[in-house]
């Protein structure tokens, strides 16, 4: 109805008005697919634009939390050292004078006894005050005292060490280092939440240690990833042990090997409860990203681990 070809036609009013509806029609269509096409446009360019936000946003929040650890590292690094630095001096004077001590000990219990050979039959006060304070027991008793003294500065000195070689590790390049060291220093600082914090939380640590070989790191940075790792271990055996949620011995296996020739691989884990899949994929990726209590973990923790094995290390 709306062509003609051949000769000539006279056109109906009926017929030029439906030719003019559909002209209006064609119109109608042909703005309604520019302003689709401009929609499409506007709504893809907008689409671009909130992919590149939320991904500086991830940026910037992955600044955030890396500015905020380094800055609780620094304190912490220099608190520990400092503190470190401070009980050094007073433990080694302790610690050294008790050889001393052990040794005018033995020499004055020496002395006694030769005075008991000598002069058995003492004057009654002498006896007597010998028996108010147990003569017998006292220099049993002293020698003890003495070796559990040296064995507690011992233990002292070794975390004094820990913390030292905990603390000043963190140098701005990478050096040759003991992967295993790094561990058992952490391991040390971590001891008093492992062995036994007054709830029964005797964890048993297994150590599967490989032949490995000095490892090219930033070892400041991996002792961080070890603490972090282990510390929610131990919160996780905890929660277990204190919502009786299991009857098992709390454990965490400890296991290093060389993977390939050219890696190092170091596996922790615990026989806790494990973790739901929607919140692991949440766990490295996602900074401030927590499943504890408010107050007791700051979500930065495995974030910041992520950043420093794979993005520092390679």
């Amino acid at each position: 109805m709306c062509s003609h070809c051949n000769g000539d036609r006279i056109w109906s009013n009926s017929e030029i008005s439906l030719l003019q509806a559909v002209c209006d029609q064609l119109a109608i269509a042909i703005d309604h697919a520019q302003l689709y096409t401009q929609s499409r446009s506007a709504t893809l360019a907008a689409e671009t634009q909130a992919e590149k936000l939320t991904e500086t946003l991830h940026k910037l929040q992955q600044t955030q939390s890396q500015l905020i650890q380094n800055e609780k590292i620094s304190s912490l690094g220099q608190l520990v050292a400092g503190v470190a630095h401070e009980i050094n001096n007073p433990v080694n004077f302790i610690h050294g004078n008790l050889t001393y001590a052990n040794e005018y000990f033995q020499e004055m219990l020496t002395l006694l006894h030769l005075y008991q050979q000598y002069y058995p039959n003492s004057q009654a006060e002498i006896q007597a005050f010998a028996e108010k304070i147990d003569l017998g027991f006292i220099t049993d008793d002293l020698s003890k005292l003495l070796s559990s003294m040296n064995m507690g500065t011992n233990r002292i000195c070794e975390i004094v060490l820990g913390l030292r070689s905990f603390s000043c590790h963190d140098e701005a390049d990478k050096k040759l280092v003991d992967i295993h060291e790094g561990i058992e220093n952490t391991l040390l600082i971590l001891h008093h939440r492992w062995k036994n914090n007054g709830i029964g939380l005797d964890i048993s640590i297994v150590k599967e240690y490989g032949n490995l070989p000095l490892v090219d790191c930033y070892p400041g940075q991996l002792n961080q990833v070890f603490m972090n790792v282990l510390t929610n271990a131990i919160d996780a055996l905890e929660e277990s042990m204190v919502n009786l949620k299991t009857t098992e011995k709390p454990q965490i296996i400890i296991r290093t090997e060389i993977l390939d020739s050219k890696f190092v691989v170091i596996r922790i884990a615990d026989n806790g409860l494990g973790i739901e899949e929607d919140v692991r994929k949440r766990l490295f990726n996602d900074p401030f990203f927590t499943t504890k209590s408010v107050g007791k973990g700051t979500g930065l923790g495995l974030s910041i681990s992520y950043q420093i094995v794979v993005e520092k290390h390679g």
